[in-house]
């Protein structure tokens, strides 16, 4: 039997990071990774953070777990401080912290069960009681028939379920993901995500996930934030920064930006024949989903719809459209006060003569 976690307090953040610096030397230069970080993680949710690559995001998970000095700054993981515990007080902490990498680190020469099983052997647990635990966690994996296997006969995605199952051999309360996803196919991406969420729901398990790929972010995070150049920039429920991205970095990492259509947008009015083209973001609850004819009745001019977009996400329909209107000093900030209960965000994003 897979044991159950706790009753968790979500309203309590499981890790606390207030003004969080980290500097790093580099040839005798000073590098500023991580600036001014300022968070509240709850506890028993999944949260995601997102960036490009060198954007700190590798620094900030490393930070939590101790394996990376803070140079100024504190976290506090239920109230203790990492900057105030001693090496044993830290070793105590790592205990209560799972650990999923992007390349497994699983040792080649072991076969899975001994894998999973060297924490629990380094901690000096009794025989017994490491045969009832790493069975009971690969069970929980879906991996009990390989436990006998090596990492040379095992897939990618079983891969990392191994090191799932290696993470979880403690009882930790908070599992941190570094790119847990990033070096698997989409079929692995898929298994290996829905087990993370039925851990998360089944022993409330806090998890941190940081990744740059933001199908991940919108598969299974609670709360996500952006980072770039070692600062979060946007952050929020994932419902809510899909569907109203305010930085042009979130705006690149969902792709918003890749429009398909069939004629080509300029920054400037072309003729008087132009028409302003629209992008309309939207996220109402998916049992109210967007009324079109009363949106589009509120422009008082025709309105050409070129291309359309909707998804679910944490119970809110998260969309978008593209339409063409013949108003080439179209009033957004009176359309959007009409449009309020329907549409987030209205932005001219250019203009062209469509054909109709």
């Amino acid at each position: 039997m897979v044991s159950f976690g706790s009753q968790v307090d979500f309203s309590v953040p499981h890790i606390k990071i207030r003004n969080l610096h980290k500097y790093y030397d580099v040839q005798g230069n000073p590098v500023h990774a991580l600036k001014d970080i300022n968070l509240d993680i709850p506890e028993g949710k999944i949260f995601g953070i997102i960036g490009k690559s060198g954007a700190g995001k590798s620094s900030l998970i490393r930070t939590l777990n101790g394996l990376e000095q803070i140079s100024e700054g504190h976290i506090h993981i239920h109230q203790q401080d990492l900057a105030e515990l001693k090496h044993a007080e830290l070793i105590q902490l790592r205990q209560r912290i799972g650990m999923i990498f992007q390349h497994f680190n699983l040792m080649s020469a072991k076969t899975v069960w001994e894998n999973v099983a060297l924490p629990l052997k380094v901690a000096n647990y009794k025989k017994s009681d490491i045969d009832a635990r790493v069975n009971e966690v690969l069970q929980l994996v879906g991996l009990s028939e390989k436990a006998q296997h090596y990492p040379s006969q095992l897939s990618g995605g079983q891969k990392q379920r191994v090191g799932i199952a290696r993470a979880l051999v403690h009882h930790p309360e908070i599992l941190l993901c570094d790119e847990a996803t990033s070096a698997l196919d989409p079929e692995s991406t898929s298994v290996v995500l829905s087990l993370l969420k039925e851990i998360n729901q089944k022993l409330g398990i806090t998890i941190v996930l940081i990744t740059h790929e933001m199908q991940v972010i919108r598969e299974i995070c609670d709360q996500v934030v952006v980072i770039e150049h070692g600062e979060i920039v946007e952050s929020g429920e994932v419902w809510s920064v899909f569907s109203n991205p305010q930085q042009e970095i979130t705006q690149e990492l969902l792709n918003l930006e890749q429009l398909d259509l069939p004629f080509a947008i300029s920054p400037n009015v072309i003729s008087e024949s132009s028409h302003s083209i629209l992008k309309l973001r939207y996220a109402p609850d998916v049992q109210h989903s967007p009324d079109l004819k009363l949106i589009f009745d509120q422009f008082e001019t025709p309105v050409h719809l070129y291309q359309s977009h909707v998804d679910t996400i944490q119970k809110h329909l998260v969309g978008s459209f593209i339409v063409a209107v013949p108003d080439l000093n179209i009033d957004t900030g009176l359309l959007q006060q009409k449009l309020k209960q329907y549409i987030a965000q209205i932005e001219v994003i250019g203009y062209a003569r469509p054909a109709h």
